[in-house]
């Protein structure tokens, strides 16, 4: 890692994303360091999905710079950083193999790998139950992975994602089809692994302003691939700047550190 450059995460300088005619992301630049959580907040096609996909490896940026855990994006075996780099996203739980337990699928995680089909040593046996053991599911073990629920395989997934110890935890709307008490039980333990003195960094990406736990301190706000407003999330979640984002006028409420929205009267939106 560079000098200087130790608690910093994750550094985005003028990133630039082009197919084709289209312009995806326009110079979004951010920087994450260690001890922030992050939300990466916006609409539907504001470029969410995307920057993910850039900061991954699986985009490739037209300009600009991407740094993760001080390296560079083009001068490192990224297969190798994904590692270092937990992911839980809706493409990886679709990519499971029905019949693998879960205190297999924790395993996977160390090697990066997708359908584990080798025998788990010792240790690694050893590490993922006490990993099922802080992801309150030791229950689960070994329970194939085509009956958990949605909102265990969740749990799982990021039980997976911490078996490499990542120094960075990726969740790609990791709310996405829980049912109400599901995903409030989930938001829950989300609270509880971010207080935690080892947790990884957090980057949690949503639409969604009532996932957003006082764990997390800062946000990220996209539109249309353009950073909108980005900081501390008091000075970021305001009426004004979700209005904007979603193009729609919004009121926004916060109580006992939780957030809802909700459309005001008809007026005039200023882009």
């Amino acid at each position: 890692m560079r000098a200087g450059k130790q608690s910093t995460i994750l550094d985005v300088r003028s990133v630039r994303v082009e197919r084709g005619a289209t312009v995806i992301l326009h110079n979004v630049s951010w920087r994450v360091h260690r001890e922030e959580h992050w939300v990466i907040l916006g609409a539907n096609g504001s470029g969410k999905t995307s920057l993910l996909s850039a900061l991954t490896a699986y985009l490739s940026p037209t300009d600009g710079v991407i740094e993760v855990l001080g390296e560079r994006y083009g001068e490192t075996d990224w297969r190798e950083l994904r590692k270092r780099v937990g992911l839980v996203s809706s493409s990886v739980r679709q990519m499971m193999a029905e019949d693998e337990p879960a205190l297999e699928t924790v395993v996977s995680g160390k090697y990066a790998m997708i359908d584990y089909w080798g025998e788990p040593t010792a240790t690694d046996r050893k590490r993922a139950v006490q990993i099922l053991n802080s992801i309150e599911c030791p229950h689960l073990a070994t329970r194939p992975w085509r009956v958990l629920s949605q909102g265990e395989r969740q749990r799982v997934l990021i039980g997976r994602a911490l078996m490499a110890n990542p120094p960075l935890l990726i969740l790609d709307e990791p709310c996405a089809g829980l049912d109400p008490v599901a995903r409030e039980r989930f938001l829950q333990f989300l609270q509880k692994l971010g207080r935690s003195k080892t947790a990884p960094t957090l980057i949690f990406v949503t639409h969604h302003v009532e996932e957003i736990v006082k764990i997390f301190t800062h946000v990220l706000l996209l539109k249309d691939g353009r950073v909108l407003a980005q900081g501390r999330k008091a000075d970021v979640l305001t009426s004004e700047s979700l209005t904007r984002a979603f193009a729609a006028p919004l009121r926004l409420q916060s109580q006992n550190g939780r957030y809802s929205l909700s459309v005001t009267a008809k007026s005039r939106v200023v882009m």
